[in-house]
């Protein structure tokens, strides 16, 4: 069912992109050869009066293939012999489309459910939030600078800007309809740790280890199962959560007992001390109804808000903040589509409708931020070569335009299978 789910989105969304250009195409009178959907060899395909449109073997990908778009024409109607605004316009048009779309299925999203504002609903009792004068019911309109319209701002934001110790917070808050500016330095919490993750809460078996902590350099594996610590049994993730509560780690010595290979193992181990800035206070992460004309203006900030998490991924892809193995392609979005649908179906018909349409405008939102990357080969690429062209006042030449665009065609390509590769490895 996912994978029938993500074809009809991507589909969707993809036709929408296409469309864009299409249309806009039409409109200044160039010749569309092909309307496309999906890439690979033709499954089906029909003309009607100049265009053929088709339906290709792969369901990723489309395209709107115009007469002389990168090659030379004698075609009046041909791309290139437009003028520089109209063929702007027809290039643009496609991410423009899917930024459209986004906001369409946003404003659905939104009059259904509703919108999600950064209000504060619990501080820390003696914290450092509270002592700089934060209250329950204030707003965050602003985080460190960065501007906050929704709960979700502030949650990417936080994840991909993690705090330091010793770091300054400094909130803008609406409270009784002034803004307030509100600053701290925030608690530290200190925690000791012995570095491993499990498979499940339940489950005390050593999924995976924290790469510099105790447990990794004691020698345990991924498989092994921890049994006691300090000759304590903990038979479950229960009762090793309940030993936890009753003797805290410290930076004094554990003596902890596994199982490798139906073997028993003990190794001493010193808990590693792990501190964190702490941000004295929680926030909203419901939703509020959206009346009358707030449906429309909470619709334009969840589409603001996906551009600008997609732009903060990519500067953190850039920075080193993300790597590699963070990259999702379309294998990657059809689990995520896939897990989605299988948690949303216990929540009824209208969640599991409104979390498929979010996955849609978080979609369709993406690939018109990543379609006008200044990339060849897509839209973004494209612009530049007329950006180029209105400086020099004379086209670059379409052979040379066209190389590039095909040698950053193949060099996406060989990114996507690499991707793919990656995805399926993280699934399996």
């Amino acid at each position: 069912m996912s994978i029938i789910l993500a074809i009809i989105i991507f589909s969707f969304i993809i036709i929408f992109h296409e469309l864009g250009h299409f249309l806009v195409a039409k409109k200044c009178d160039v010749k569309v050869n092909e309307f496309c959907l999906g890439l690979g060899p033709t499954l089906l395909h029909f003309t009607k009066g100049e265009t053929t449109y088709s339906l290709k073997l792969l369901p990723f990908g489309g395209a709107c293939m115009m007469e002389g778009e990168d090659e030379d024409s004698q075609d009046d109607r041909a791309f290139n012999h437009k003028p520089l605004w109209q063929r702007a316009a027809i290039v643009a048009a496609g991410p423009f489309f899917n930024f459209i779309l986004a906001f369409i299925l946003s404003v659905i999203i939104v009059g259904f459910v509703g919108y999600d504002p950064a209000e504060i609903v619990e501080i820390q009792q003696d914290s450092a939030a509270s002592e700089a004068g934060l209250e329950a019911g204030d707003v965050i309109t602003e985080y460190n600078g960065y501007h906050v319209d929704l709960a979700k701002d502030l949650y990417v934001y936080s994840y991909l800007n993690s705090l330091n110790e010793g770091d300054t917070v400094t909130l803008k808050v609406r409270r009784d309809g002034e803004t307030k500016e509100i600053q701290y330095t925030p608690d530290v919490s200190v925690r000791y740790l012995l570095g491993f993750n499990r498979s499940d809460a339940s489950s005390m078996t050593v999924e995976s280890l924290i790469e510099g902590m105790p447990l990794e350099a004691a020698g345990l594996q991924p498989g092994d199962t921890i049994t006691a610590i300090n000759g304590t049994e903990v038979a479950d993730g229960e009762a090793y959560d309940a030993y936890l509560q009753e003797h805290p780690l410290s930076d004094e010595p554990v003596e902890i007992t596994y199982v490798r290979d139906g073997l028993d193992y003990t190794a001493t181990i010193t808990p590693q001390e792990y501190r964190t800035p702490v941000l004295g206070f929680s926030y909203n992460l419901g939703y509020q109804k959206a009346n009358g004309l707030e449906v429309l203006k909470y619709g334009t900030l969840e589409v603001k808000y996906m551009i600008r998490t997609t732009l903060l991924s990519l500067k953190q892809l850039v920075t080193g903040g993300l790597g590699f193995k963070d990259l999702s392609g379309p294998v990657g979005v059809v689990d995520a589509i896939g897990t989605t649908y299988e948690e949303s179906k216990s929540e009824g018909a209208l969640m599991l409708w409104m979390n498929m349409l979010n996955m849609a405008v978080l979609l369709s939102a993406n690939l018109g931020v990543m379609n006008l990357l200044p990339l060849p080969a897509l839209d973004g690429g494209r612009l530049v070569f007329l950006i180029v062209e209105a400086v020099r006042r004379k086209p670059i030449n379409r052979e040379i335009e066209g190389m590039v665009h095909f040698a950053g065609l193949m060099l996406l390509m060989a990114l996507m299978v690499v991707v793919m590769y990656n995805d399926i490895m993280k699934i399996f």
